[in-house]
């Protein structure tokens, strides 16, 4: 059962990846902590995937995320819906590497965001997951592990 809501919930992650969702169906929620140490929540759209091991989203590196992560990288990914509650607990980094960035680059992130994947206003997080809660209600079922 483990296995099998582990996959399910990287598919939904991959059905979201890619400016695919289209609308809120396409966001998850990012959560930090900030510089007074109260969890704050951002809703994001996935860049890439791995599965539930690592998602990327794009920023600009002097948004509140990005500087928020340079305080404490400590992160939570949620993606929910009536059928699902995925819950990912891990770290995040901010990326500006340009070969990194070009592979998660799409093309719904320009031209109203960024200029392209060499624009230095544009960066990626990668976000790793370290622990996962995942639900699902189709099955009445939950997981709880460590990657």
């Amino acid at each position: 059962m483990k296995t099998e809501l582990i996959k399910r919930a990287g598919e939904v992650i991959s059905s979201k990846a890619n400016y695919v969702g289209g609308g809120m169906e396409g966001y998850v929620v990012l959560s930090l902590i900030d510089e007074n140490g109260y969890p704050t929540a951002s809703t994001l759209t996935i860049a890439r995937a791995d599965g539930i091991n690592w998602l990327t989203f794009a920023t600009s590196p002097d948004s509140n995320k990005a500087l928020r992560i340079e305080n404490c990288n400590r992160a939570s990914v949620c993606i929910a819906s009536s059928e699902y509650n995925i819950t990912l607990v891990g770290t995040v980094e901010i990326v500006r590497d340009l070969a990194v960035r070009k592979d998660s680059w799409c093309e719904p992130m320009g031209p109203n965001m960024w200029s392209g994947p060499e624009d230095p206003n544009f960066c990626l997080l990668r976000f790793k997951t370290e622990r996962y809660n995942l639900f699902f209600a189709s099955d009445d079922a939950e997981v709880v592990g460590t990657i």
